[in-house]
C-alpha cells in the first residue's frame, strides 16, 4: 500500500517552484501486471547462464570439467547444482567424458550455442557498439555529482548496460578519452581503498534525457514535460490522488543531468527530479530493467537515500515493481508494449536467441519448445479440474423418481 501526499502552498527557489507537501489519507494498492511479470519471467536463469557460457568459453579447451564448475555455483548464481542447471538447458550444454580411462564428465557448448556466441563476439567487437556503450556507460557516471561512481555500484549494472563480463580489461583501455580509473577516497568494509570510474571530461552531448529527446524542444528552454503514465487494468487511483498526480506532471521538469540537490527533499519538484533520474536510468539499460536493489545502491551512494524508494512506489503508473524469479526487478513501463520490448537494442536481439535456445527441451528425443509444453500442461490440469469439478455437481444433483 502506498501513501500519496497533496501540495498546499509553492514558493519560488532558483527559477523553480518548490511544493511543500502534507500527507493525506490516500493509499492506492499494489496490482499485478501480468504482461510485465511476463517480460522479466522470460529471462529467468539468462545471467546465470551467460556466464556459465562465458566460463566455458574462456576455458582453454573449451571443455572444463564438471568437477571445477561446481565449486563456482555462488559466483554463477546457478538456482541449483551445476549438473543439473546444465542438464536443464540440453541446446546449450552438452556433458560428455573424453575418451580416456577414468575420465570424469566434462562441459561444453553445443553447437548452435557456440554459432550464437561467435555472432554476439563478433557484434560486440563493432566499433559502432562499443561507442554506444561508453556513451551509456558515461551517461551512468555523468549522473553522479563527481561524475565517477565506485566499481561495486558499476558492477551492478554490467548485465543491464551489456558490458563485457572483463570490460576492466577488454573495453575500458579503448576509450582514454572518457574514463579513468581512480581512487573513491573512502574504505571499504575490508579496509582497503576504493576504486571507481571517473569522466574524463563532461560531455555536454550526451546530457540530454530521452524525455527531453522525445519532447523535442528544438533547444528551447525545457519548462513542462509529462510522463508517460501507464497504469495496468484493476488499477483505480482515488480522486484526490489523481489531483495531486496531475499537479505533479504539470510541475517544471529538470534534466537529471542537472544537480537539484538544493531542493528541499520533501518536496514535489524534487520528486520529479528524482523520478528523472530513475527514469534516465532505465531508459539507457538495454532491458530497460533491472533489480530494485541495484537502484538502490546507486541511490544510497548518490546521497537520495529512502527518496528513490518513494519515488519508485509513489508512481506506479511509471515504474512497475514485478516480484518474479527470486527477486524484485523495477520495469519502465513506458518501454514495452504488453510483454514487448518496444524499441530492441541488438544485444537484447541476441539475448532473446539464448532464450529461445533455454526453451527448447527434448521429449522422448524430440526437441520440443518448453513453453508450448508447460502451456498445454496447463490446459490439461484445467481441464482435469473441470472435469472434476462436473462430476461433483452431478453427484449432488437430486435424482429424479
Amino acid at each position: 500500500m502506498v501513501r500519496f501526499t497533496a501540495t498546499i502552498t509553492t514558493t519560488i527557489h532558483h527559477r523553480l517552484r518548490r511544493q511543500i507537501r502534507t500527507f493525506v489519507n490516500a493509499r492506492v494498492k499494489w496490482v499485478r501486471d501480468p504482461y510485465l511479470d511476463t517480460a522479466v519471467e522470460k529471462e529467468k536463469n539468462l545471467k546465470s547462464l551467460l556466464s556459465l557460457k562465458n566460463l566455458i568459453i574462456s576455458h582453454p579447451s573449451k571443455a572444463p570439467p564438471l568437477r571445477t564448475i561446481s565449486p563456482l555455483k555462488p559466483q554463477l548464481n546457478l538456482p541449483t547444482t551445476a549438473l543439473k542447471f546444465i542438464q536443464n538447458y540440453p541446446f546449450v550444454f552438452k556433458t560428455f567424458r573424453p575418451p580416456i580411462p577414468l575420465s570424469t564428465l566434462h562441459v561444453k557448448l553445443t553447437p548452435n550455442a557456440e554459432s550464437l556466441h561467435n555472432d554476439e563476439t563478433l557484434f560486440l567487437n563493432l566499433s559502432h557498439y562499443r561507442k554506444d556503450l561508453a556513451q551509456r556507460l558515461a551517461k551512468l557516471l555523468m549522473l553522479t555529482r563527481a561524475n565517477r561512481l565506485p566499481f561495486y555500484v558499476i558492477n551492478k549494472f554490467k548485465f543491464d548496460l551489456g558490458l563485457p563480463h572483463d570490460y576492466l580489461l577488454s573495453f575500458l583501455p579503448e576509450f582514454p578519452e572518457y574514463f579513468q580509473i581512480c581512487q573513491m577516497g573512502f574504505k571499504g568494509a575490508d579496509g582497503r581503498e576504493v576504486f571507481g570510474l571517473e569522466l574524463v571530461k563532461w560531455r555536454k552531448d550526451l546530457a540530454v534525457s530521452v524525455v527531453e529527446k522525445r519532447e523535442d524542444f528544438g533547444g528551447g528552454k525545457r519548462v513542462h514535460i509529462r510522463y508517460s503514465m501507464n497504469l495496468p487494468r484493476g488499477f483505480d487511483l482515488q480522486k484526490k490522488v489523481k489531483i495531486w498526480a496531475e499537479e505533479w506532471q504539470n510541475l517544471p521538469y529538470i534534466s537529471p543531468y542537472e544537480d537539484a540537490f538544493h531542493l528541499a527533499p520533501n518536496s514535489d519538484q524534487a520528486e520529479k527530479w528524482t523520478v528523472g533520474v530513475i527514469h534516465e536510468l532505465l531508459s539507457f539499460l538495454i532491458s530497460k530493467k533491472t533489480e530494485r536493489e541495484n537502484i538502490y545502491c546507486l541511490g544510497d551512494h548518490l546521497g537520495f537515500g529512502i527518496r528513490f524508494r518513494k519515488a519508485l512506489v509513489h508512481h506506479p503508473g511509471i515504474f512497475y515493481l514485478s516480484n518474479k524469479i527470486r527477486t524484485h526487478t523495477i520495469v519502465l513501463r513506458e518501454a514495452f508494449n504488453k510483454n514487448i520490448l518496444v524499441e530492441k537494442h541488438p544485444l537484447m536481439r541476441m539475448r532473446y536467441e539464448y532464450i529461445s535456445l533455454m526453451n527448447k527441451v527434448l521429449r522422448r528425443g524430440i526437441p520440443i519448445n518448453a513453453g508450448a509444453l508447460r502451456h498445454r500442461r496447463r490446459l490439461a490440469s484445467v481441464k482435469a479440474a473441470n472435469s472434476k469439478r462436473m462430476k461433483q455437481v452431478k453427484s449432488i444433483e437430486p435424482k429424479e423418481d
